[in-house]
C-alpha cells in the first residue's frame, strides 16, 4: 500500500487542496483551549465554527445551544461537572488614587481634569472589593449575550448604569487606535508627550516588558509638579495624571502595576479629552474582562471593579449592600455605598444567587436619581461598543426589565465585527440615534414600577437556552435529607467506610461558609462523632430536621440541618464544683419548640457572703436550664 502523506493522501494519487470545512475540522481537533488574551484581535467566543454544532445540551443546561455556543468552555460547565475554581484575584487600584491627589497647589491640573469629564473618578473609586461576590457573578456572565444569566432571566450593566454610578460621559467620539502599539512607538510617545528622555523611556518599557509604564513611575516623576512649575511641566504632569487615572480605574489591566502607553495618545490634545465617550469605552473593556474571566483557567479579573461592585449593590441591596446614610443624589451613585468584604465563601454566595427570587431584585434603582441625572437616550442604543482593539456587543433588548418594561423574548445576539474595521464601527457609533430601540421594540411598560415582569412564554424559552443554576444539587452545602441519604450506609462495619462517611458529612457543612448557624456545626460534629464511634444513637436522636438560618426571606431546603437544637443535651460538669454558666443561644431563624408546660426553673445556688451579688435574672420564658458557677471562698 503506498505511504500516506501528512495531508492524508497517498503519494500516487493526485493531491487536491482540502476544502474549507476540512480545514476548520482539523483546526478544531488540534485546539487546546489556551488561556484567552485580555485583548485578542478577534472575539473567539463568537466564532461561528460549524464543528461546534455537534454539541447538544450541556449538563444542567442549556438544552438549546444555539445561543450559548461556547458554553462547553465556560467555568459554570466545569463547576457542574464537579470541578471548582478558587475566588478570582481582583485588580483594584482604589487605594493608589489617594497617593496622587490634586490639592490647591495643583489647581491648574485639576481644571483640565475637570473639563475632561473624568474628575468623578478621583473620588468614587472603592478601596476594597469582595472576591467571593464578584467571582460568583463572573460565573454567571455569558460572552455571547454580554449579560449575567440569573435564575429568573438576564441582567447586565447598561450605559445608564455607567452614567448614574460614575457620572462620566457616555456619549462622544469612540475610543479607537489604528494598530496595537509597539515598544519603539511607546518610547517615542513618552518622549513626545511626557517630556522624558529616550533612556528613561526605554528603561521603563524594558522593565515592564511591554509598551507600558508603571503607575509608580508616573507618580514618582510627575506628582511633585505644582502650579509654580513651567507651562510645559504642567502640561506633561496633566497628561501623566490622566494616564495614571484611567490606568487605575477605567482600563485597569491584569498586570496590576502598569498602564498601557497607547492611552496617552488620547491626551495629546488636552482640550479634546472631554469629547470622548469614556463611559462606553469603560463598559466595553469591563465586558471583555468578564468574558475572559469565564474561562476556567483564568484566575484574575481586571477592569473597573468599582463599577461592577456598585452595580451589584444597586440591584441587589438586600443581599450585599451597606448604604452610606450621608449620601446625596447630586453625587455619583458609587458613593452611595460603603464597600465591604462579605465574610461568605464563594460557594455560599453561589448558592445564594441560585436561590435568588425575582422579588429580591431592585430593577429600577435610579428613580430618585432621575432629577439630577435623567435616563440618557443612548442607553437604548443597540450595537457595538469599542475601546481600542476591544469590540463588544451591547443588547438593551435583553434586559428590558431594567428600564421598566416587560421583558419579551429577545432576538438572537449578533456577532461583533473585527476591530480592524474601525471606520465602519465609528460611523455606526456616530449615528447611534438611528440604532436605538424603537417604541415597538421596547414593548409595554410594567404594570407597576420595579415588578420585573416578563411575557408568559419568556421563562420557558429562557430555561431552554440558559444555565440558570451554577452549583450542582449533589454538591450543595448544608444538611438536607437528600444529601444525607446519598452518604454511605451508617451501619457499615469497616473503619474506612465510617471515616469516609464522617469526612463527607463534614465537607458538606464546611463548604457552606460562615452564613450557617453555630448549631449546624454542632450537629455535624455530633453526628460525625456518632459515625466514627459506630453508634446509631446520634443520628437517630436528630432525625427531625429544623430550618437553618438563611440570609433570604425564603429559606431553601438546601440549608436545613440534620438535627433540632432544642433536643441537644449538654452534659453536666464532671466536678464537685457547682456547674459552670452554660447558656447556649437559640438559633435566630429556628422557632422555639412549643412549650408543653411551665418553663423549667432557674437553678441558681446562693452565693457565699463574700461573693458579689449574682447577675440580673434572665428572661423567665427561656427554655434552657441555666447553671451559675458559685465561687468558693478560699480557706485561710
Amino acid at each position: 500500500m503506498p505511504p500516506r502523506t501528512r495531508g492524508g493522501y497517498t503519494s500516487d494519487a493526485p493531491r487536491r487542496r482540502p476544502t474549507g470545512s476540512e480545514r476548520r475540522r482539523r483546526v478544531h481537533l488540534r485546539e487546546v483551549d489556551p488561556v484567552p488574551d485580555p485583548d485578542p484581535v478577534e472575539h473567539p467566543q463568537h466564532d461561528r465554527d460549524e464543528t461546534e454544532e455537534v454539541f447538544e445540551g450541556a449538563p444542567g443546561g442549556p438544552i438549546d445551544r444555539s445561543i450559548l455556543r461556547s458554553f462547553h468552555k465556560h467555568v459554570a460547565a466545569k463547576i457542574w461537572l464537579g470541578e471548582d475554581r478558587a475566588p478570582l484575584k481582583l485588580v483594584n487600584h482604589g487605594a493608589k488614587l489617594q497617593l496622587w491627589e490634586l490639592d490647591m497647589e495643583r489647581s491648574r491640573i485639576y481644571e483640565t481634569v475637570h473639563r475632561s469629564g473624568l474628575a468623578p473618578l478621583t473620588s468614587c473609586s472603592h478601596r476594597v472589593a469582595s472576591r467571593p461576590m464578584l467571582s460568583a457573578f463572573c460565573e454567571r456572565w455569558q460572552p455571547e449575550t454580554t449579560t449575567f444569566h440569573m435564575p429568573f432571566g438576564e441582567m447586565t450593566i447598561t450605559l445608564d448604569d455607567v452614567a448614574s454610578i460614575l457620572h462620566i460621559p457616555v456619549t462622544g467620539s469612540m475610543i479607537s487606535f489604528p494598530q496595537p502599539l509597539r515598544v519603539d512607538d511607546a518610547n517615542a510617545l513618552l518622549v513626545e508627550l511626557l517630556g522624558t528622555t529616550d533612556v528613561e523611556a526605554s528603561r521603563e518599557t524594558e522593565q515592564c516588558r511591554s509598551p507600558s509604564v508603571r503607575l509608580l513611575w508616573l507618580r514618582d516623576h510627575f506628582s511633585t509638579i505644582t502650579d509654580a512649575s513651567s507651562d510645559d511641566d504642567i502640561m506633561f504632569a496633566t497628561r501623566a495624571f490622566l494616564l495614571h487615572l484611567v490606568g487605575c480605574t477605567l482600563f485597569a489591566d491584569k498586570s496590576a502595576t502598569s498602564v498601557a502607553v497607547v492611552y496617552l495618545e488620547l491626551f495629546r490634545d488636552l482640550s479634546m479629552v472631554g469629547s470622548y465617550a469614556w463611559g462606553a469605552a469603560c463598559l466595553a473593556y469591563l465586558y471583555r474582562q468578564l468574558t475572559t474571566a469565564t474561562r476556567f483557567e483564568v484566575r484574575q479579573l481586571g477592569g473597573y471593579l468599582t463599577l461592577l461592585h456598585a452595580w451589584i449593590y444597586e440591584h441587589f441591596p438586600e443581599m450585599f449592600s451597606s448604604p452610606d446614610m450621608s449620601y446625596t443624589e447630586s453625587r455619583p451613585r458609587a458613593l452611595r455605598w460603603r464597600p465591604h468584604v462579605i465574610p461568605d465563601s464563594l460557594q455560599s454566595v453561589r448558592e445564594r444567587l441560585d436561590r435568588l427570587q425575582i422579588s429580591e431584585v431592585c430593577w429600577e434603582p435610579y428613580v430618585d436619581h432621575r432629577a439630577e441625572h435623567p435616563l440618557p437616550d443612548i442607553a437604548w442604543y443597540s450595537g457595538c461598543l469599542k475601546c481600542g482593539q476591544v469590540v463588544e456587543p451591547y443588547h438593551p433588548e435583553r434586559v428590558l426589565r431594567q428600564f421598566g418594561y416587560i421583558q419579551t423574548i429577545p432576538p438572537r445576539p449578533f456577532t461583533p465585527p473585527r476591530p480592524d474595521r474601525s471606520i465602519l464601527l465609528e460611523q455606526y457609533w456616530e449615528r447611534w440615534t438611528d440604532h436605538v430601540l424603537t417604541d415597538q421594540s421596547r414593548g409595554r411598560r410594567c404594570h407597576y414600577s420595579g415588578s420585573g415582569e416578563s411575557v408568559p412564554e419568556y421563562m420557558a424559552w429562557y430555561d431552554r437556552i440558559s444555565h440558570r443554576i451554577v452549583q450542582p444539587p449533589q454538591l450543595r452545602s448544608g444538611f438536607t435529607t437528600d444529601a444525607r441519604s446519598s452518604l454511605p450506609s451508617h451501619a457499615a462495619s469497616t473503619s474506612d467506610t465510617r471515616a469516609a462517611r464522617a469526612l463527607t458529612l463534614l465537607r458538606l457543612v464546611i463548604s457552606g461558609g460562615r452564613e450557617q448557624s453555630v448549631d449546624v456545626f454542632w450537629g455535624a460534629l455530633n453526628e460525625a462523632h456518632g459515625i466514627l464511634a459506630g453508634s446509631d444513637e446520634t443520628s437517630a436522636s436528630h432525625s427531625t430536621p429544623s430550618p437553618a438560618p438563611a440570609s433570604h426571606s425564603t429559606p431553601s431546603p438546601a440549608t436545613l440541618p440534620f438535627f433540632s437544637p432544642a433536643t441537644f443535651v449538654y452534659p453536666p460538669a464532671a466536678s464537685d464544683d457547682p456547674p459552670p454558666l452554660i447558656v447556649p443561644p437559640p438559633p435566630a431563624s429556628v422557632a422555639p419548640p412549643a412549650a408543653s408546660g411551665p418553663p423549667p426553673p432557674l437553678i441558681v445556688p446562693p452565693p457565699p457572703a463574700s461573693v458579689a451579688p449574682p447577675a440580673p435574672a434572665l428572661d423567665s420564658t427561656a427554655s434552657t436550664t441555666v447553671y451559675v458557677r458559685a465561687k468558693r471562698k478560699k480557706k485561710t
